[in-house]
């Protein structure tokens, strides 16, 4: 391995999202950062490839603890920012998210929005969901409303496209000359033994499985699986998401008539390719929102594992100890990674610059430290996380 410049102050290891934010971040800052990943610059094995990108913390806080919801808060304004300092452009919209459901499906409709709603009485930055009938939904989405009588419409909610995004925070790392090291596996904790660097920040996500082995809080993959889709017949303006008992779906436009189409959550570390049921039961599913999927044209069916604490929620860990540099590793950013990730890099941004974070302990974001609890796990938790 070539040796890092020894005025590096900064080693990041994995740079999937969450690695080249911070990298992209620190550089902008004017500090001197190296980056390691074991894949090459296009980001074609990281988590972050195969995603859809919406930033929706009203329709997730249905399944997500309040302090995922309120990093998903925090973060929408922050994308806009951040995207606006980036030399490249990246697809930003921040038109709301559909939800939509068939006539059988009414019940379950009915559980969901009043969820959200008790969501949205005890969480004042949520807006409430807006209740549509058939003429709403043709004004807000005329594609689907011959097919629809009710849906919701929750504002303010927001996607991107993940795939320009990656390739824009690389030309930033090109721009800025950041010390990128491709096709290359390190170990940060020999990095961290080195002494070269201040700190090294492990950004490996699943990689970095064995790194978080012995916490009870230990990181597995959880499987996802994603269509990509083009479908110049469909004209849909904003993210819209299917109720179903069996397989909700999601739909995400992209720009020139891409569609991203996923739901499936499946507890395994299998990449292999998708399933042949998983691909029926979404495309019919997408079918039955729009009759314009039929000719739609495949252009990729895509797997990828999610790094996934066992509490479902993210962590940033920081270790110190004299004679080496400090290790801040983060994970568990699961089916949320740019939803929450504006907010993790704000928090471990203060980290790195203060030792804490007020911004962690506002939201919730779980802070540990072998130096002793610094945040929000339960103090037996954070005894076994160092």
């Amino acid at each position: 391995m070539n040796q890092p410049a020894m005025h590096s102050k900064y080693a990041i290891v994995g740079a999937g999202l969450m690695g080249r934010l911070l990298a992209v971040a620190l550089a902008q800052r004017g500090e001197k950062v190296d980056v390691f990943d074991q894949g090459s610059s296009d980001a074609s094995t990281a988590a972050a490839r195969i995603a859809a990108a919406m930033l929706a913390p009203l329709a997730e806080s249905a399944i997500t603890e309040d302090s995922v919801v309120r990093m998903g808060i925090h973060s929408l304004p922050r994308w806009k920012q951040l995207i606006e300092q980036l030399s490249s452009p990246v697809f930003f919209q921040q038109d709301g998210t559909l939800i939509l459901w068939h006539r059988q499906d009414a019940n379950e409709a009915e559980r969901f929005t009043k969820h959200l709603e008790k969501n949205c009485r005890n969480n004042s930055q949520l807006a409430l969901p807006q209740k549509l009938n058939s003429s709403d939904i043709r004004d807000i989405e005329p594609g689907v409303a011959d097919r629809f009588m009710q849906g919701l419409y929750l504002p303010n909610e927001g996607q991107l496209d993940n795939r320009q995004l990656l390739d824009a925070l690389l030309h930033e790392l090109n721009t800025l000359k950041v010390n990128c090291h491709w096709n290359m596996a390190v170990d940060p904790e020999q990095l961290r033994a080195d002494g070269i660097y201040q700190s090294v920040i492990d950004c490996r996500g699943n990689g970095a499985k064995n790194a978080w082995s012995s916490s009870v809080n230990s990181l597995r993959g959880v499987r996802g699986e994603v269509i990509r889709l083009y479908a110049p017949e469909v004209k849909l303006r904003r993210p819209t998401r299917l109720i179903h008992p069996r397989y909700p779906i999601y739909i995400a436009p992209k720009e020139n008539d891409v569609y991203v189409v996923g739901a499936t959550e499946i507890e395994s570390d299998d990449l292999s390719e998708m399933s042949v049921r998983s691909a029926m039961e979404l495309l019919s599913a997408v079918y039955t929102v729009h009759s314009g999927f039929a000719e739609a044209r495949i252009l990729e069916m895509a797997t990828q594992c999610r790094p996934t604490l066992k509490n479902n929620l993210p962590e940033i860990r920081i270790q110190k100890e004299k004679g080496l540099s400090d290790l801040i590793m983060i994970n568990g950013l699961y089916r949320h990674g740019f939803m929450i990730s504006p907010a993790v890099l704000d928090c471990t941004l203060e980290i790195l610059e203060s030792g804490q974070s007020n911004t962690a302990l506002e939201l919730g974001l779980n802070l540990t430290s072998n130096l002793g609890l610094i945040g929000n796990t339960s103090s037996k938790e954070a005894g076994l996380c160092v």
